[in-house]
């Protein structure tokens, strides 16, 4: 399930606009996990995750959310109209953006440090900021999380990442938690 719509503010020039967009994206992500966590939990959803990248078709701001149940395309709708007016007024971001809502799918981002936890048992791929044994992605069994480590069953054997050095993590082929997606 998606819902789309296009936002924009001022543009920036062309030729800085890579280096403005790396240096603000870690906040313009906070900024909005901030808005849309209040608004999911309002809305008796929960905020799984906040992407903001640059794809061919430009910067886009990805929101995924869930329920018990699963998330509807009314819900997306739904979440996507108020987060929309709320970034409207709240987000300092320059340029323009593709406002996304989505549920997280077959491969749900892991971003909080409880979901690790809560997913343990789950098959995952982890992707690091920094070589950790000579790799920087891994494949396997999600065994959870103590402190700021992630353990990883990968080969039979057990692989310890720190939190922060986690760039990207996704489940593999998940089914929700009840099997009900």
């Amino acid at each position: 399930m998606k819902a789309q719509r296009k936002r924009s503010k001022t543009k920036r020039p062309e030729a800085s606009e890579e280096k403005y967009f790396l240096a603000h994206k870690a906040k313009i992500v906070n900024q909005v996990n901030e808005l849309a966590e209040s608004l999911c939990q309002a809305e008796g959803m929960e905020l799984v995750y906040v992407e903001y990248q640059r794809e061919p078709s430009g910067r886009t701001l990805r929101i995924y959310i869930d329920k018990p149940g699963g998330v509807t395309l009314d819900d997306c709708v739904n979440i996507s109209r108020q987060l929309g007016d709320l970034l409207d007024v709240n987000l300092n971001s320059d340029g323009s953006y593709n406002l996304e809502i989505s549920s997280p799918g077959s491969d749900r981002p892991l971003g909080k440090k409880q979901d690790f936890e809560r997913f343990s048992g789950m098959e995952a791929k982890i992707r690091v900021a920094e070589p950790v044994d000579g790799r920087k992605n891994f494949k396997g069994i999600l065994l959870g999380i103590s402190g700021d480590v992630v353990t990883l069953l990968v080969d039979d054997k057990t692989v310890a990442i720190a939190f922060q050095n986690i760039s990207r993590a996704r489940l593999v082929n998940y089914n929700g938690e009840n099997g009900c997606l």
